[in-house]
Protein backbone atom coordinates (compact mmCIF):
# COMPACT_ATOMS: atom_id res chain seq x y z
CA UNK A 1 0.00 0.00 0.00
CA UNK A 2 3.02 2.26 1.20
CA UNK A 3 4.47 1.63 -2.23
CA UNK A 4 1.22 2.28 -4.42
CA UNK A 5 1.23 5.59 -2.59
CA UNK A 6 4.52 6.58 -3.01
CA UNK A 7 3.91 5.85 -7.42
CA UNK A 8 0.77 7.82 -7.22
CA UNK A 9 2.51 10.57 -5.38
CA UNK A 10 5.34 10.95 -7.87
CA UNK A 11 2.77 10.28 -10.62
CA UNK A 12 0.78 13.40 -9.41
CA UNK A 13 4.15 15.33 -8.95
CA UNK A 14 5.29 14.50 -12.47
CA UNK A 15 1.87 15.62 -13.93
CA UNK A 16 1.83 18.98 -12.25
CA UNK A 17 5.33 19.72 -13.56
CA UNK A 18 4.05 18.79 -17.10
CA UNK A 19 1.41 21.01 -16.75
CA UNK A 20 3.19 23.80 -15.27
CA UNK A 21 5.88 23.60 -18.20
CA UNK A 22 2.98 23.25 -21.27
CA UNK A 23 1.37 26.11 -19.70
CA UNK A 24 4.95 28.11 -19.52
CA UNK A 25 4.95 27.04 -23.15
CA UNK A 26 1.96 28.69 -24.31
CA UNK A 27 2.95 31.67 -22.47
CA UNK A 28 6.30 32.18 -24.32
CA UNK A 29 4.73 31.45 -27.63
CA UNK A 30 2.05 34.19 -26.40
CA UNK A 31 4.72 36.71 -25.81
CA UNK A 32 7.00 35.54 -28.83
CA UNK A 33 4.05 36.37 -30.71
CA UNK A 34 3.41 40.34 -29.29
CA UNK A 35 7.34 40.62 -29.73
CA UNK A 36 6.91 39.89 -33.65
CA UNK A 37 4.83 43.24 -33.74
CA UNK A 38 7.91 45.77 -31.87
CA UNK A 39 9.60 45.61 -34.61
CA UNK A 40 13.29 43.80 -36.22
CA UNK A 41 15.27 44.75 -33.16
CA UNK A 42 13.11 42.55 -31.13
CA UNK A 43 13.23 39.62 -33.19
CA UNK A 44 16.80 38.12 -31.57
CA UNK A 45 15.08 37.38 -27.99
CA UNK A 46 15.46 35.42 -24.82
CA UNK A 47 12.43 34.53 -22.62
CA UNK A 48 12.43 32.96 -18.95
CA UNK A 49 10.28 33.22 -16.34
CA UNK A 50 10.99 36.20 -13.95
CA UNK A 51 10.67 35.62 -9.87
CA UNK A 52 7.24 36.78 -10.20
CA UNK A 53 4.64 34.20 -11.16
CA UNK A 54 3.10 35.55 -14.47
CA UNK A 55 5.85 37.78 -15.88
CA UNK A 56 8.31 37.13 -17.96
CA UNK A 57 11.85 38.39 -18.05
CA UNK A 58 12.67 39.03 -22.29
CA UNK A 59 15.99 40.09 -23.19
CA UNK A 60 16.28 41.71 -27.14
CA UNK A 61 19.50 42.17 -27.85
CA UNK A 62 20.90 44.98 -25.42
CA UNK A 63 17.26 45.99 -23.91
CA UNK A 64 15.65 44.07 -20.78
CA UNK A 65 11.73 43.94 -20.43
CA UNK A 66 9.18 42.54 -18.12
CA UNK A 67 6.18 40.83 -20.58
CA UNK A 68 2.87 39.56 -19.09
CA UNK A 69 2.01 35.78 -19.77
CA UNK A 70 -0.79 36.77 -22.52
CA UNK A 71 1.69 39.11 -23.82
CA UNK A 72 -0.37 42.23 -23.46
CA UNK A 73 1.68 44.49 -20.86
CA UNK A 74 5.41 45.24 -21.35
CA UNK A 75 7.43 46.79 -18.44
CA UNK A 76 10.26 47.96 -18.93
CA UNK A 77 12.05 48.91 -15.42
CA UNK A 78 13.84 47.91 -12.73
CA UNK A 79 12.97 44.86 -10.70
CA UNK A 80 13.98 44.93 -7.20
CA UNK A 81 14.09 42.56 -4.26
CA UNK A 82 12.97 44.31 -1.30
CA UNK A 83 13.83 41.82 1.08
CA UNK A 84 17.56 42.06 -0.18
CA UNK A 85 17.43 45.34 -1.81
CA UNK A 86 18.93 43.63 -5.12
CA UNK A 87 18.32 45.42 -7.97
CA UNK A 88 17.72 41.81 -10.06
CA UNK A 89 17.54 43.78 -13.64
CA UNK A 90 20.64 45.30 -13.58
CA UNK A 91 23.19 42.39 -13.22
CA UNK A 92 20.78 41.33 -16.45
CA UNK A 93 20.99 43.99 -18.34
CA UNK A 94 24.41 44.43 -18.23
CA UNK A 95 25.09 41.40 -19.46
CA UNK A 96 22.74 41.32 -22.01
CA UNK A 97 24.41 45.19 -23.17
CA UNK A 98 27.63 43.46 -23.13
CA UNK A 99 26.35 40.23 -25.15
CA UNK A 100 25.26 42.56 -27.90
CA UNK A 101 28.79 44.48 -28.21
CA UNK A 102 30.83 41.66 -28.21
CA UNK A 103 28.69 40.03 -30.48
CA UNK A 104 30.09 42.72 -33.37
CA UNK A 105 34.09 41.05 -32.62
CA UNK A 106 36.87 42.55 -31.74
CA UNK A 107 38.00 42.64 -35.53
CA UNK A 108 35.06 44.92 -36.13
CA UNK A 109 36.21 47.74 -33.93
CA UNK A 110 39.12 50.09 -32.89
CA UNK A 111 41.26 48.38 -30.51
CA UNK A 112 43.85 50.34 -28.33
CA UNK A 113 45.37 47.87 -25.98
CA UNK A 114 48.35 47.88 -23.74
CA UNK A 115 51.22 45.53 -24.43
CA UNK A 116 50.64 43.58 -21.33
CA UNK A 117 47.68 41.36 -20.74
CA UNK A 118 44.55 43.92 -19.47
CA UNK A 119 43.31 44.36 -16.24
CA UNK A 120 40.60 45.70 -17.71
CA UNK A 121 38.37 46.47 -21.13
CA UNK A 122 35.61 49.27 -21.82
CA UNK A 123 34.31 49.76 -24.34
CA UNK A 124 33.98 53.20 -25.91
CA UNK A 125 30.88 54.75 -28.34
CA UNK A 126 32.94 57.81 -29.80
CA UNK A 127 32.56 60.64 -32.30
CA UNK A 128 35.74 61.64 -34.00
CA UNK A 129 34.17 65.78 -33.82
CA UNK A 130 33.43 65.36 -30.08
CA UNK A 131 35.65 67.60 -28.32
CA UNK A 132 35.56 65.25 -25.10
CA UNK A 133 35.92 61.92 -27.16
CA UNK A 134 39.55 63.89 -28.34
CA UNK A 135 40.00 64.77 -24.67
CA UNK A 136 40.07 60.81 -23.68
CA UNK A 137 42.16 59.77 -26.76
CA UNK A 138 45.10 62.28 -26.07
CA UNK A 139 45.22 60.41 -22.54
CA UNK A 140 44.99 56.71 -24.52
CA UNK A 141 48.26 55.78 -23.71
CA UNK A 142 47.64 56.44 -20.12
CA UNK A 143 44.84 54.30 -20.28
CA UNK A 144 46.83 51.36 -22.08
CA UNK A 145 49.72 51.90 -18.95
CA UNK A 146 47.32 51.41 -16.15
CA UNK A 147 45.78 48.11 -18.03
CA UNK A 148 43.12 49.40 -19.18
CA UNK A 149 42.36 48.28 -23.26
CA UNK A 150 40.13 50.36 -24.84
CA UNK A 151 37.29 49.40 -27.59
CA UNK A 152 35.85 52.29 -29.81
CA UNK A 153 32.74 51.88 -31.81
CA UNK A 154 31.92 55.04 -33.94
CA UNK A 155 29.55 57.06 -33.22
CA UNK A 156 28.80 60.07 -35.13
CA UNK A 157 26.23 62.33 -33.38
CA UNK A 158 25.34 64.56 -36.38
CA UNK A 159 24.42 60.89 -38.62
CA UNK A 160 25.00 58.96 -41.50
CA UNK A 161 25.17 62.08 -43.73
CA UNK A 162 27.53 64.10 -42.19
CA UNK A 163 31.11 64.80 -42.27
CA UNK A 164 31.79 62.79 -39.15
CA UNK A 165 30.21 60.06 -40.68
CA UNK A 166 32.54 60.68 -43.25
CA UNK A 167 35.65 60.81 -41.28
CA UNK A 168 34.77 57.58 -39.23
CA UNK A 169 34.97 55.76 -42.68
CA UNK A 170 38.68 57.76 -43.56
CA UNK A 171 39.80 56.19 -40.49
CA UNK A 172 38.26 52.59 -41.13
CA UNK A 173 39.43 51.77 -44.55
CA UNK A 174 43.39 53.52 -43.82
CA UNK A 175 45.60 50.97 -44.01
CA UNK A 176 46.57 52.12 -40.22
CA UNK A 177 43.35 52.76 -38.16
CA UNK A 178 44.42 53.21 -35.67
CA UNK A 179 47.29 55.99 -36.81
CA UNK A 180 44.25 57.45 -38.84
CA UNK A 181 41.80 57.16 -36.10
CA UNK A 182 44.59 59.26 -33.97
CA UNK A 183 44.88 61.88 -36.80
CA UNK A 184 41.18 62.37 -37.39
CA UNK A 185 41.07 63.11 -33.48
CA UNK A 186 43.88 65.70 -33.60
CA UNK A 187 42.07 67.32 -36.48
CA UNK A 188 43.78 66.23 -39.47
CA UNK A 189 41.98 66.08 -42.71
CA UNK A 190 42.23 62.41 -44.08
CA UNK A 191 42.21 60.74 -47.14
CA UNK A 192 38.95 59.69 -48.73
CA UNK A 193 38.48 56.68 -49.22
CA UNK A 194 35.76 53.96 -49.01
CA UNK A 195 35.34 50.46 -48.39
CA UNK A 196 33.23 48.02 -46.31
CA UNK A 197 32.95 48.93 -42.92
CA UNK A 198 30.93 48.58 -39.51
CA UNK A 199 29.80 52.25 -38.74
CA UNK A 200 26.31 51.54 -39.09
CA UNK A 201 26.50 48.67 -36.85
CA UNK A 202 28.18 50.45 -34.54
CA UNK A 203 25.46 53.45 -34.54
CA UNK A 204 23.17 51.30 -34.73
CA UNK A 205 23.53 49.49 -31.43
CA UNK A 206 24.85 52.45 -29.84
CA UNK A 207 21.09 53.72 -30.13
CA UNK A 208 19.82 50.21 -28.36
CA UNK A 209 22.05 50.78 -25.89
CA UNK A 210 20.65 54.16 -25.25
CA UNK A 211 23.94 56.60 -26.61
CA UNK A 212 22.59 59.95 -26.11
CA UNK A 213 26.21 61.78 -26.26
CA UNK A 214 29.63 60.78 -26.77
CA UNK A 215 31.79 59.62 -25.54
CA UNK A 216 29.96 56.71 -23.59
CA UNK A 217 31.86 53.97 -22.15
CA UNK A 218 30.69 50.69 -21.44
CA UNK A 219 32.97 48.73 -18.69
CA UNK A 220 33.93 44.86 -18.56
CA UNK A 221 31.16 44.20 -16.62
CA UNK A 222 28.31 46.27 -18.67
CA UNK A 223 27.88 49.10 -16.50
CA UNK A 224 27.38 52.48 -18.63
CA UNK A 225 29.65 55.78 -17.96
CA UNK A 226 28.16 58.30 -19.92
CA UNK A 227 30.68 61.02 -20.62
CA UNK A 228 34.29 61.99 -20.12
CA UNK A 229 36.19 59.38 -16.89
CA UNK A 230 39.74 60.40 -16.09
CA UNK A 231 41.77 57.46 -15.85
CA UNK A 232 42.57 57.28 -12.19
CA UNK A 233 38.67 57.27 -11.04
CA UNK A 234 37.92 55.05 -13.90
CA UNK A 235 40.56 52.39 -12.66
CA UNK A 236 39.52 52.90 -9.73
CA UNK A 237 35.32 52.36 -10.28
CA UNK A 238 36.37 49.19 -12.43
CA UNK A 239 38.89 47.57 -9.59
CA UNK A 240 35.64 48.09 -7.13
CA UNK A 241 33.21 47.05 -9.70
CA UNK A 242 35.34 43.60 -10.10
CA UNK A 243 35.14 43.30 -6.32
CA UNK A 244 31.08 43.54 -6.17
CA UNK A 245 31.31 47.02 -4.44
CA UNK A 246 29.38 48.82 -7.26
CA UNK A 247 26.45 46.39 -7.36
Amino acid sequence: MHRHATVLLLSLALSAVTAAGADQDQDISQIRETIKTLGPNAQNNTITPSPIQGIYEVVMGPTLAYFSADGHYMLVGDLVDTKTYKNLSATHRNEARLKAINAIGEENMFIFAPEKPAKHTITVFTDIDCGYCRKLHKEIKSYNDSGIKVRYLLFPRAGKDSKSYEKAVDAWCAKDRNDALTRAKNGEELERKDCPNPIQQHMALGELVGVTGTPTMVTDSGEVLPGYVPVAPLLKLLDNENKGELR
